[in-house]
């Protein structure tokens, strides 16, 4: 009697359970997710559609926007300040985005052999990326390679007058690149959980067929890692447009503007000059290249990504 009873209760269970809406059934779901999608809702997704409003607007924080239509856009590209940012950024991304992911993997390829204390090692080698961005490290990085700096005093044991890095024109975005490829932490520990994926019976067909180590490396690392390269270069272009910590710190944006970089520009125009409208025009107009960039990138992956194992 007890066991008819029990069934009975589980059979008007599952009815009941049949019973209930979507909605119902994912109620504890939605309950979880209130807080992320009011983040998303008021801080990102508002944030963005008041700035794109914004891009249309003459508004200096003071007083009220006023709407002025495109002219915000035609401003932009009458001016000179705009092309020199344009300029600068894609020269620091088209340099220091391949130097970043070849010194990544390299390192990613020394760090992949289990020898006795190689967490340690890997650890250590990863902590640049912990504070790469920070202010700290850029002021660390001025310092070294400031006239009077440890990198010209190096030099000057060898009877090399070291450039004034940071000074000039030619040098000063060569800083911030070296700074960039120096925080290769993230990619290099991807690269490495990538490595650690490729099937060992590859390595050991391709050695039985008398593959050399750089064959190896062409033909079964770098096509198994396309994936993981793609990942990396996506996020690394993403993140290469939008330097400004770096450039803040070390250069200001010069010298005679050749480290003016897009971000750090529209950073002028919102919060030293009080350009507002200008500002938010600049950023749609950042978001719209980063978008092309990325297409481009997601394009150009089926020449060259390989997900086949």
């Amino acid at each position: 009697m007890a066991e008819i009873q029990t069934v009975m209760r589980r059979v008007r269970f599952h009815r009941k359970s049949r019973m209930e809406t979507p909605l119902q059934r994912n109620l504890a779901a939605y309950t979880f997710l209130i807080p992320w999608l009011t983040g998303m809702m008021f801080l990102t997704l508002g944030a963005m559609l008041f700035t794109f409003y914004l891009a249309f607007t003459d508004y200096d924080l003071i007083s009220s926007p006023e709407w002025v239509g495109l002219e915000n856009f035609r401003q932009i590209f009458r001016d000179p300040n705009f092309w020199a940012s344009i300029r600068a950024t894609f020269t620091y991304v088209v340099f220091s985005v391949p130097a970043r992911l070849v010194v990544s993997l390299l390192i990613a390829l020394l760090l992949y052999k289990e020898v006795r204390g190689i967490g340690w090692y890997r650890a250590f080698i990863y902590l640049p990326s912990l504070i790469g961005t920070s202010v700290g490290a850029a002021i660390g990085w001025r310092n070294l390679f400031a006239e009077d700096g440890p990198i010209n005093s190096f030099l000057g044991l060898f009877g090399i007058e070291g450039p004034n890095w940071v000074g000039n024109p030619s040098t000063a975005i060569v800083v911030l690149i070296l700074l960039s490829v120096w925080q290769f932490g993230s990619e290099m520990v991807i690269f490495l959980a990538g490595l650690k994926q490729i099937p060992g019976y590859l390595y050991e067909a391709a050695i039985i067929d008398g593959a050399s180590a750089m064959q190896r490396f062409f033909k079964i690392t770098l096509p198994m890692l396309s994936p993981i390269t793609f990942f990396n270069l996506l996020m690394g272009t993403i993140s290469s447009f939008m330097i400004f910590t770096q450039v803040y710190i070390i250069t200001g944006g010069g010298p005679m503007k050749s480290t003016l970089m897009y971000v750090y520009y529209l950073y002028q125009q919102a919060f030293t000059y009080y350009n507002m409208g200008y500002a938010a025009a600049l950023s749609i107009i950042l978001l719209i290249i980063i978008g092309l960039c990325s297409a481009a990138i997601f394009l150009s992956s089926r020449l060259w990504v390989n997900y086949d194992v």
